[in-house]
């Protein structure tokens, strides 16, 4: 029998109020590619990283308690690499990021937001930042 162990986060699940606006942003923003889901009986879509639904998101009602959940969670983190470039895309787009760096890991973060104002922070290793 193989031991227990996590290997790497699956996808994160996010309910918004704006399908296509969020749609755009994991597209445009962090160039991740809207591709195959399930025929579910709601509307969503499922975002990939190469062959990898790294982000599901569900479409709803946007209302304040609505089907009893709120839309945000705290924040999620992917790992990458190419900060030039991704600070370059960031500007072109003319979204805001804050970065800050952790101590003792190795590690830059980029912080943003999405449209909804879910936190996402995209860790690249501290060498690569000038």
């Amino acid at each position: 029998m193989t031991a227990f162990g996590l290997k790497r986060l699956d996808h994160v699940n996010l309910r918004t109020g704006q399908l296509d606006v969020m749609t755009a942003f994991y597209e445009h923003i962090l160039g991740m590619k809207p591709g195959p889901r399930p025929d579910f009986n709601f509307p969503g879509a499922w975002l990939y990283v190469g062959d990898h639904a790294v982000v599901h998101l569900v479409g709803q009602d946007a209302t304040p308690g609505a089907h009893g959940h709120d839309l945000r969670i705290e924040h999620f983190a992917l790992s990458a690499q190419g900060l030039d470039a991704f600070m370059a895309r960031l500007r072109d787009e003319g979204a805001t990021f804050r970065l800050a760096r952790v101590p003792g890991f190795g590690i830059v973060q980029v912080n943003i937001e999405d449209p909804d104002g879910n936190h996402i922070h995209i860790d690249f290793p501290e060498d690569e930042a000038a």
